[in-house]
């Protein structure tokens, strides 16, 4: 049986890379002043970011039911079943219409299954991988669905932003909170544990966030993910938004304190995070690998 791994464009895969490892994306559209781009199509990483930083209004959007119709049609002429991979239900809702559609057509039902584990970017990569080798294992969709769902809290992500502006943009802060942060340069780390986007901590330099970041990963390996590291199943990766040597600096300090963790990925963020929290933001990851 011939089972196809996709995913919408928030885990960080470039297209190449995909095409490579043998996986499919279905782009997630990016909205510029009420225009529609696709990433690494029509829009690339320089050009958002030159775009986002003018001030021009961006946000992202999902692919839509006829984007996906049309590709899950595509790849079942060649592949038995598919498994598709969008961001967490709790960011965003992709899921839902990927679903919906799922078990409303009658051609996709029993042969699409939407995984809903809680991931973006640098964990949804992960999934993405971990799908591709379960698939090559002979792992049905049904079960590489199962796995990626009864795992879904096996991963944490933290971040730090460079400026509080794109928050306050996207009313994840209040003007005056954001007002008095920028004036006391104040840095946020955030924290994904699954869901949403949450405040973690608040520091003032970003050696104290990145000090922050890894004492929070410390803290999971001793506590959530005792016994994956035990076993040897947990990972650790960063991510960025155009702050590459701070990432590579990070990842020295990250390999350095974690010596006995397997590090995956240094990737540039998705765009559909970067839209929210905009240039100089950096993040750490941990997840569960198959």
């Amino acid at each position: 049986m011939k089972i196809a791994i996709t995913m919408d464009g928030n885990s960080g895969l470039t297209r190449d890379e995909a095409q490579r490892l043998g996986a499919t994306i279905i782009s997630t559209p990016v909205l510029i002043d009420g225009d529609i781009f696709l990433e690494d199509i029509t829009l690339t990483q320089e050009q958002f970011y030159e775009r986002l930083t003018s001030d021009a209004q961006v946000s992202t959007s999902q692919p839509s039911p006829a984007a996906l119709a049309e590709a899950w049609d595509k790849l079942l002429e060649d592949y038995d079943e598919i498994v598709y991979i969008p961001i967490s239900s709790g960011l965003a809702g992709a899921y839902d219409t990927a679903y919906q559609l799922a078990n409303r057509e009658l051609r996709f039902k029993g042969k699409v299954y939407v995984v809903d584990n809680q991931r973006v970017s640098i964990t949804q990569k992960q999934s993405v991988i971990d799908a591709l080798n379960m698939a090559k294992d002979g792992k049905s969709a049904k079960e590489i669905h199962e796995w990626l769902t009864a795992t879904k809290m096996k991963s944490s992500i933290y971040i730090t932003v460079g400026t509080l502006k794109y928050l306050k943009k996207g009313g994840r802060l209040t003007p005056a909170v954001a007002a008095i942060g920028t004036l006391l340069k104040i840095k946020p780390v955030l924290q994904i544990q699954g869901f949403k986007l949450d405040q973690y901590a608040k520091v003032r330099k970003m050696s104290d966030a990145k000090s922050t970041m890894i004492n929070a990963l410390k803290n999971d390996f001793q506590t959530r993910f005792k016994d994956e590291v035990a076993a040897g199943k947990m990972t650790v990766a960063i991510a960025h938004t155009q702050c590459s040597e701070e990432a590579e600096k990070f990842k020295t300090e990250l390999t350095a304190q974690f010596p006995d963790i397997e590090f995956t990925y240094l990737d540039p963020l998705s765009l559909s995070v970067a839209c929210h929290i905009g240039p100089g933001a950096l993040a750490c990851g941990c997840v569960i690998k198959y």
